[in-house]
């Protein structure tokens, strides 16, 4: 019913009911001409021309809700700019209205007016606060959405599968890849702040045909219809853009994606697949999105009987240390080895590292077999001087996941004095990274503790040269890759060339994973490399075999 069509008398009573209303803030704002009208309870001065504008920069807005509120911004104005497929969306954020001292929850609705092009030209807003009430049954709302208790959302999903027999439908779920890190770096308080934002986010983004929530932690589900494959890949980057840059912290969204070629699953079903697909995206650095086939479940399968062996496997002494020797190229003697980490399964024979390293950087199990190697190699090393072999030095590896969470360089200067060894028989690798900035001072503290450092895979990163500048290690290792695929070529072979001499002339010593070949090792050699480690002269090999090598090669 058009306003015009109320008799003036209601028009009047409308008028007085709402002036009444000691809680709402109602205004009407124009857009395409600027102006703006307030009536019931007014905040806004006159002479503002964009309310949207006015409130960002009042203050109004609580900081902790500050981004949920630039998206609600965005979408209006989007929708202003563009056609708009809503009719009207909502938040709920932290405000403190004029003559207030503390901020608190209001729902702020924005119910659009459309032209016949479909873009916004009028905009009703309303701000209320939330009663004692609304606080309570938002809490029982979100009790029922999240993955523990899933009734609401699993009802609406079913709903939109039953309602829509033809159309294609998506189960997207996204996290945040290492979220763990981001508690540990910035506190669990903020953290919590980014994942309500991402939540309240989606609450905008999404319209009332489009199932979203929070499932656990910080995994999210959204399930959306779509034409093809370019609309559903849009909509995610569109997700993906809104969704970033919370306070300026630097984090990085996965997507799984599960289409729903079977309506009649289970909607947990359709959204398991999609965390398969999440799952199985995770530690690629090229792609944040994967997409669900029939062949993960066997891979799925294959990661969970990795996480179901692996704590016992600990404790029965499964897992053994290899040594990979490292040689001097013009003499052949052992110059130092490098600490892998091998799983002899009972049943299952040896089972590739490939296979469940990338498992346990995941889950976090990691840092126990990381423990476990150290204190081998510091093992190791007690060993061979108590029988009188000159030992090598041992190179061990510290993995990035756990680096700003656990203090490495006090564990393992306490095994150095366990086993009365010289430090400098232990050396550490950490891998290059593009977050070099972020691991720095951890690498500080190990050298301030008198610890050698090797910066692993060097060569396999964006930043590799940049790093160079400032980088605090002080050997740095060559990628296997960067080797083999550089020395196909005249301009390859000159680049690695100009880079050992370049890393020479600052002071930092080399050493070249993967060699292969006589050629690659005569090359290195030529370059001015005189350490390397690879195939051409010993794969990863048993300590008894190891300390017999030394004993021969080094006589």
């Amino acid at each position: 019913m058009k306003l015009t069509n109320i008799p003036e008398k209601y028009r009047d009573l409308l008028a007085d009911i709402t002036s009444a209303d000691e809680y709402t803030y109602h205004f009407l704002w124009n857009c395409a001409e600027n102006e703006v009208f307030s009536f019931g309870k007014v905040f806004l001065p006159e002479g503002v021309c964009d309310p949207l504008d006015y409130i960002r920069e009042s203050g109004m807005v609580a900081e902790t809700s500050q981004d949920a509120f630039n998206v609600f911004c965005a979408q209006i104005e989007q929708g202003i700019i563009e056609s708009c497929e809503k009719n009207s969306i909502s938040l709920d954020l932290r405000m403190k209205f004029p003559g207030e001292e503390d901020f608190s929850m209001n729902h702020f609705y924005a119910n659009f007016l459309l032209d016949d092009n479909g873009k916004i030209k009028s905009v009703h807003f309303n701000i209320r606060p939330f009663s004692v009430r609304e606080k309570f049954d938002k809490q029982v709302l979100n009790a029922f959405t999240s993955d523990k208790a899933p009734q609401i959302f699993s009802k609406r999903c079913r709903t939109m599968l039953d309602n829509h027999p033809d159309d294609k439908i998506a189960f997207i779920q996204l996290d945040i890849e290492r979220f763990k890190l981001i508690n540990e770096k910035y506190g669990v308080e903020v953290g919590d702040e980014l994942l309500k934002f991402i939540l309240d986010s989606l609450g905008l983004i999404c319209d009332e045909e489009t199932p979203f929530c929070r499932l656990t932690a910080d995994v999210f589900m959204v399930v959306t219809k779509f034409e093809n494959e370019d609309e559903l890949l849009d909509f995610i980057h569109y997700i993906e853009s809104m969704l970033m840059g919370y306070k300026g912290m630097e984090y990085r969204l996965i997507f799984g994606v599960a289409v729903a070629e079977d309506k009649s699953l289970h909607t947990r079903r359709l959204g398991d697949n999609a965390s398969i697909a999440r799952r199985s995206i995770h530690g690629n650095a090229l792609n944040n999105i994967g997409w669900f086939n029939g062949n993960m479940k066997s891979e799925l399968h294959k990661m969970q009987s990795i996480e179901d062996d692996m704590h016992k496997a600990l404790l029965n002494n499964e897992f053994v240390m290899y040594l990979q020797p490292k040689h001097s190229i013009s003499t052949g003697k052992i110059i130092g080895a490098e600490a892998l980490a091998r799983w002899i399964h009972p049943e299952r024979g040896m089972i590739s590292p490939a296979v469940f390293i990338p498992v346990f950087e995941q889950n976090g199990f990691i840092l126990k077999l990381d423990c476990f190697i150290w204190e081998c190699a510091c093992k190791e090393i007690r060993r061979l001087l108590d029988c009188g072999i000159g030992p090598v030095p041992i190179s061990v590896n510290i993995s990035r996941e756990y680096v700003h969470s656990f203090d490495c360089v006090t564990y393992i200067s306490d095994l150095i004095k366990k086993y009365d060894i010289p430090i400098n028989y232990l050396e550490l690798e950490i891998t290059e990274t593009v977050d070099s900035q972020g691991i720095s001072d951890v690498v500080a503290n190990m050298k301030q503790a008198g610890f050698k450092m090797l910066m692993d895979d060097f060569g396999s990163g964006y930043s590799s040269l940049n790093t160079l500048k400032t980088t605090q290690f002080d050997v740095l290792k060559i990628d296997r890759g960067f080797l083999s695929e550089f020395m196909d070529s005249e301009r390859g072979r000159k680049i690695i060339e100009h880079m050992i001499s370049m890393s020479q002339d600052i002071g930092l010593d080399i050493i070249a994973e993967g060699v292969e070949t006589k050629e690659q090792a005569e090359f290195l050699r030529v370059c001015g490399c005189d350490a390397a480690q690879g195939f051409f002269y010993s794969k990863p090999i048993a300590l008894n075999e190891f300390e017999e090598r030394l004993v021969s090669i080094n006589k």
